[in-house]
């Protein structure tokens, strides 16, 4: 019998579910939409995700038996970075989830970062998304319902804990904005001295993909599975769509062009960057996963170019290289792989549309090249494979250009998405050794695209002239 992995995906505006076999193969997948409101960026009931958390397995398992005899043998969870929920001694929320985009614990964001950097040499780079300060905002706002926490969770917890039965217990990448310390592997004395945590809130923390337990057996004879499915701990979305993309060896890297373009590795040692631009989790084989997220990526595609974008993206194999530069930032203040507060977009004027549309794609990718320039002089670690995904991954000429600008060979899967890796997470200590042998045998290419030549040599020059405007304009500080 062939063996199945379900990966569950909480999201803010859905959930979502695949079931996968142990060649890679999509068996059946199934997601549940979520009303999209202002209240709902701020608090969302963990019992909603739950209840759609029951209809997703439903859906999945009756799906895959359908096709197929399936034995599923594991599931993992993936679900947004910073939302929290705290638990009473029944596992009963005291309150909606804390989501991760509200912003009402801006102030205390910025005490934490400011008291981290005073008392620690890890993660320091809190705000209102960052899970610690939604703990202590809340303490501080409702003390009363504070005096009845036994648990802060994380989303994936939860939905992990009422799968398994399985409590206080959550993974390095989602405790890594709660202020865990990843280098000493410990919660930090400052969060129970300085800040108006206790020590016995917190939950133990491990690799992401370690077995937890099983599904609880009466859960189990609900959904009509004979066995009870293993279930381990989970992983943020973030890191659940890089290990999706393909990029879990050293040496890989993750770009996803979305509306705005984020890079995500793996390199053997952690990066230390003293600017704050990088962060670093931490793989479950020990290694580092850094990071980094810009302003810019493709939301001028979106602002600009959206109503002709099939047209243009034929024409744009004529313009390749063109001779203009462009930054396409659509705010002002840069985050990733520079900072500049005052940084500006710029870019070509009376050209056609289409040569607009190129230029504009070379700026993100020169971008992408100068990031990676930036992390491999952090990490002393060369970037061997870039992984695309996101929106921006489905544009050939864009594929074509950024590989040439970098010079590395790039490549997208077939099922990129947090739900496909979260699957892949649960069969990596499940059925096989570890989540490199996991994605080797789970993750299928669907193209590969390689520098060529001639096109590499034009925009080595391109690339140059592009990191001297940004000179000129005091944006980086040197060449």
């Amino acid at each position: 019998m062939n063996s199945g992995f379900i990966g569950l995906d909480i999201g803010t505006q859905g959930a979502r579910a695949v079931l996968v076999d142990s060649k890679g193969q999509l068996v059946a997948k199934a997601k549940v939409d979520f009303e999209l409101t202002e209240n709902s960026r701020i608090e969302q009931s963990p019992q909603m995700w739950w209840d759609s958390t029951l209809k997703l397995l439903q859906n999945v398992i009756s799906e895959g038996a359908e096709f197929q005899k399936i034995n599923i043998k594991a599931i993992s969870v993936t679900s947004t970075s910073g939302t929290v929920i705290p638990l009473n001694d029944n596992r009963e929320p005291l309150s909606d989830a804390l989501m991760y985009s509200d912003p009402r614990s801006h102030e205390v964001g910025e005490e934490c970062k400011k008291i981290a950097k005073d008392h620690s040499m890890g993660y320091t780079g809190f705000n209102s998304s960052s899970g610690l300060s939604k703990m202590v905002w809340f303490c501080r706002k409702f003390p009363r319902k504070a005096e009845k926490i036994k648990h802060w969770v994380h989303a994936a917890d939860f939905i992990t804990g009422k799968i398994s039965g399985v409590w206080g217990v959550t993974d390095y990448t989602n405790a890594l904005k709660s202020g865990y310390d990843l280098r000493k592997e410990q919660w930090p004395n400052y969060l129970f001295s300085t800040l108006e945590l206790h020590r016995e809130w917190m939950p133990k923390v491990l690799p992401s993909g370690e077995i937890l337990g099983q599904m609880r057996s009466e859960l189990a004879q609900n959904l009509g599975l004979k066995n009870r499915p293993f279930v381990t701990s989970g992983i943020t979305d973030g890191c659940a769509s890089q290990i999706a993309s393909g990029a879990i060896k050293p040496g890989d890297w993750n770009t996803t062009i979305g509306t705005t373009l984020v890079i995500k590795g793996v390199t053997r040692k952690e990066i230390i960057d003293p600017y704050g631009r990088f962060y670093s989790h931490k793989h479950p084989e020990n290694y580092w996963m850094p990071g980094g997220a810009s302003n810019t990526g493709a939301d001028w595609v979106t602002e600009s170019f959206n109503t002709d974008l099939e047209a243009l993206e034929e024409k744009a194999i004529n313009y390749i290289p063109t001779s203009h530069l462009s930054y396409p930032l659509r705010q002002q203040g840069e985050r990733f792989p520079f900072i500049a507060p005052n940084a500006k977009g710029f870019e070509p004027t009376d050209i056609s549309r289409a040569e607009h549309f190129v230029a504009n794609m070379e700026g993100v990718a020169f971008l992408e090249k100068y990031a990676y320039e930036v992390a491999e002089k952090l990490s002393l670690e060369k970037v061997n494979k870039v992984f695309s995904a996101g929106g921006g991954s489905l544009s050939e000429s864009w594929l074509k250009i950024r590989s040439n600008v970098m010079d590395l060979p790039i490549y997208r899967m077939k099922w990129i998405s947090g739900a496909f890796g979260a699957a892949v997470l649960a069969a990596s200590q499940t059925h096989f050794t570890n989540l490199t042998e996991a994605g080797i045998n789970l993750i299928n290419l669907d193209k590969e695209i390689f520098p060529e030549n001639g096109l590499k040599l034009q925009y080595q020059e391109r690339y140059q002239a592009f990191k001297e405007e940004l000179l000129r304009k005091n944006y980086i500080t040197e060449n």
